[in-house]
C-alpha cells in the first residue's frame, strides 16, 4: 500500500521516497549460479555491507527462451548442454525460494525477484516478499505487468532498452500510484558515456508524485554516487562473490568489499546534500571570529544564537 504522502513508497518496513534513506538493493539475479549455498552467501555479504534488500529473477524456462533456443548447445560449468537444459539448471525453484525466505527472514533483510512471466508472479505470490521488480527487457509486456499490478505490491520499474513513449505506456498499465520508476542502460556493463545519468532529473520531472531510483550496470562506483547526487531515492547494483565467476552479469556486478563501500559512501553523501537552506553552523562561529574583519548582521546572530537560517 502506499503512503499518504504521493511521493512514499513503502518497501517492507521502510518509506522510500524524498527525505528517506537511499534504499539500497543488491540484484543477485542469476549470479548464484543454480548454486543455493551462492545464493546464501551473497545474502550475507548483502546484509554486511548494510543492503536494504537482496533481490533475484525467476523465469519459467519454457515460457522466457524462445522456441528456437530450446535446442541450441552451449558450453556452461556443468558442462555441454541445451540452452533450455542451462535456463533450467541456474533456476530456483520452491525449496530453494522457501531456503532463502526463511533465510532472509533471520538475517534481516527484504528479499524479492523480477518474474519474467505470469506463471512466476503467481509462484513468487506464495511468499511474502514485499515487492516485484520489472526487468528493462520485460517494460512492454502489458501481461505481466497487469499480473504484477494486480498482487497489489510495490512495483519497481526499470527503463533500460526503452523509449519515453513505451515508459508512459508501462506507467498507465502499472498505474502511477504503487510504482518506483529506475533509470536504467541495458548494456553489461555500460560505459560511463551512456550512463545518461541527468535521465533521473528527467523522470522525476515528468513523473513527479513517483519516486525515481537507479539501477547500474557500470564498472565502479562513483557513478551510482552521481545518480544518489542527482535525486535516486533507490539504488540497485548487480552483486557477485568474484567478477570472475562464470555467468554474464558477473562483470558488471560488485563485490562484497564494493558493497560495503558503496553503501557507507552512499551514506555518507546523502548525509552531506542537506536541505538547500544556507546555515551558519556551531562549528564556523570560532573561524568567524578569528578570520571576519567586518561582523554583518547573520554573523552577529549567529554568534549569539546558535545557526542562523538565510533562505
Amino acid at each position: 500500500m502506499s503512503s499518504i504522502n504521493p511521493r512514499l513508497r513503502r518497501i517492507g518496513d521502510k518509506l522510500v521516497g524524498p527525505g528517506h534513506p537511499v534504499y539500497v538493493i543488491g540484484e543477485i539475479g542469476i549470479n548464484h549460479n543454480g548454486e543455493l549455498r551462492n545464493a546464501l552467501a551473497l545474502i550475507d555479504a548483502a546484509k554486511a555491507a548494510g543492503m536494504d534488500a537482496v533481490k533475484f529473477q525467476k523465469r519459467t524456462p519454457e515460457v522466457c527462451t524462445p522456441r528456437d533456443q530450446w535446442d541450441v548447445e552451449r558450453d556452461t560449468p556443468w558442462g555441454r548442454m541445451t540452452y533450455l537444459a542451462y535456463r533450467h539448471r541456474v533456476e530456483f525453484g520452491a525449496e530453494e525460494y522457501r531456503q532463502i525466505d526463511e533465510y532472509c527472514q533471520e538475517v534481516g533483510i527484504d528479499w524479492f525477484a523480477s518474474p519474467w512471466d505470469v506463471e512466476s508472479v503467481d509462484f513468487l505470490g506464495g511468499f511474502n516478499s514485499p515487492a516485484f521488480k520489472v526487468a528493462s527487457a520485460c517494460l512492454t509486456d502489458d501481461t505481466l505487468l497487469r499480473a504484477m499490478r494486480a498482487t497489489g505490491k510495490t512495483v519497481i520499474l526499470s527503463t533500460g532498452m526503452s523509449t519515453p513513449d513505451q515508459i508512459r505506456h508501462a506507467v498507465e498499465v502499472l498505474g502511477s500510484r504503487n510504482i518506483i520508476l529506475c533509470h536504467a542502460t541495458s548494456t553489461y556493463p555500460a560505459p560511463p558515456e551512456q550512463l545518461n545519468l541527468r535521465m533521473i532529473e528527467t523522470l522525476a520531472a515528468e513523473y513527479p508524485n513517483v519516486p525515481v531510483g537507479y539501477s547500474g550496470h557500470e564498472v565502479g562506483l562513483q557513478t551510482t554516487l552521481c545518480a544518489v547526487a542527482l535525486g535516486a531515492v533507490l539504488v540497485e547494483r548487480h552483486i557477485t562473490l568474484d567478477r570472475a565467476m562464470w555467468g554474464s552479469d558477473q562483470s558488471a556486478s560488485v563485490e562484497p568489499e564494493g558493497m560495503r563501500r558503496l553503501v557507507r559512501d552512499i551514506r555518507v553523501l546523502e548525509a552531506s546534500l542537506g536541505d538547500g537552506v544556507k546555515q551558519v553552523y556551531p562549528g564556523e562561529l570560532t573561524a568567524m571570529r578569528k578570520l571576519r574583519r567586518v561582523a554583518g548582521v547573520v554573523a552577529e546572530a549567529a554568534a549569539g544564537q546558535g545557526p542562523e537560517r538565510v533562505a
